[in-house]
């Protein structure tokens, strides 16, 4: 039955943080003492780590402060009807600025993030001094965080998509734009294909395209040219993504019940495999233990179960129509002004003439740091990137009048 939109308050049952702590008081470990291997990062995330971060989790997490201090934050839930797949639950942030003509933004985080992603960047978004503000909707992607998931399979990255459009057509915002990386990048630009008539503009941070082609001769021309140092530099990070980095992305696309399965039953095996990308997918980033188990907390605790998540993986490869990979996340899409932003250490980085292959680039950005997870190792750097695309004199400027007599 379609809900209304309403309040949302975090309070996990204390049933589960008690199960929580039996398992974790029945951990065990690999004996580092007789492997030595075990606490290399060649070999995975080492286990004098975990066993840090288990007893931090048993004996000084307090998931209830984290919880209050999420709740801060103005969050709601709604149903929204998929086709072929009813009514879902789905859990959101919505942080409206009081300032006229804001620009409803939808930030869409990817695996494994969430919906917290977004928080750092809210005061400069939502309340800055001048230039353009935003009204600021992240949801928890449907199998992720507090949004229930799908009962069935075939749910895709177009079913993503037009589950957050829907979502932000029921709040009003019938005009808006999205920002993205990771499966942001793929759902937001699914977005921008398939309802581009509300999403109007779209920002980028992590850039998956092809080589320019003829049918766009001056990036064509600058894809022939010499590479330059940088442009080595980003291409090598990418191929060490590819072939050091993607196992994670092969189990979860072939066959994600079975790493769910430890998921599901282990909160170790589920911490020692997103910290691993914590670790690897960032800059340098000086994450503490409690960022960390709030982070791997909001997949144990989530309503579809810790297992859910990876299910993305598949759907995307296997749903119908486009097995394997939709290739339109690779087209040019003329109907939704794009803006770029490059940081070095993302995973997949690629020269700017193939980020102009995707469409009308109005604007772009290149960082001489940060990576993969940008909107929390770098949120000031990228929420001026937003700032400066929509600004009364940038890029997006004609997106701007849109919202100009408020929103």
């Amino acid at each position: 039955m379609a809900l209304p939109i309403q309040p949302y308050t975090i309070a996990v049952p204390q049933s589960k943080l008690d199960l929580l702590q039996k398992k974790l008081e029945l951990a065990t470990f690999i004996q580092d003492d007789e492997v030595p291997m075990a606490n290399s990062w060649d070999y995975g995330t080492p286990v004098s780590d975990i066993k840090r971060l288990v007893a931090h989790w048993k004996n000084g997490f307090d998931w209830r402060a984290q919880e209050k201090k999420m709740n801060q934050w103005p969050q709601f839930s709604t149903t929204i009807n998929v086709e072929g797949h009813g009514d879902l639950k789905i859990h959101f942030l919505h942080q409206r600025s009081n300032k006229p003509g804001s620009i409803p933004l939808l930030f869409c985080h990817g695996w494994p993030g969430s919906f917290l992603e977004v928080t750092k960047m809210l005061p400069t978004l939502t309340n800055p001094k001048d230039g353009p503000s935003f009204h600021v909707v992240a949801p928890s992607l449907p199998n992720f965080g507090f949004s229930e998931g799908p009962s069935k399979a075939g749910f895709g990255i177009a079913q993503y998509a037009e589950t957050l459009n829907k979502l932000m057509i029921k709040l009003g915002y019938n005009k808006y734009v999205t920002q993205g990386g990771d499966w942001g990048y793929a759902i937001t630009r699914l977005i921008g294909f398939n309802h581009h008539g509300n999403c109007i503009a779209s920002h980028l941070n992590m850039i998956r395209a092809n080589p320019p082609t003829m049918s766009q001769p001056l990036e064509y021309l600058k894809y022939l040219m010499p590479r330059t140092k940088q442009e080595n530099e980003w291409l090598a990070r990418s191929e060490w993504f590819l072939k050091q980095d993607f196992g994670y992305n092969v189990e979860q696309s072939t066959r994600p019940a079975t790493i769910g399965a430890a998921f599901a039953d282990s909160p170790v095996a589920l911490l020692t495999w997103i910290y691993e990308k914590l670790h690897s997918w960032t800059d340098n980033y000086p994450w503490t233990d409690d960022e960390i188990l709030t982070w791997i907390s909001i997949y144990q605790f989530s309503t579809a179960g810790p297992a859910a998540a990876a299910r993305i993986y598949y759907e995307a490869q296997y749903t119908h129509p486009y097995p394997r990979q939709d290739p339109r996340l690779f087209d040019y899409l003329g109907q939704v002004k794009l803006g770029l932003s490059y940081f070095p250490k993302d995973l997949l980085i690629v020269p700017q003439c193939y980020g102009r292959t995707l469409g009308p680039v109005v604007f772009e950005a290149v960082h001489e740091d940060g990576g993969h997870f940008a909107s929390w190792e770098r949120p000031k750097e990228l929420a001026e990137d937003l700032r400066k695309m929509f600004a009364k004199d940038g890029g997006a400027k004609d997106v701007v009048k849109v919202f100009s007599k408020g929103s």
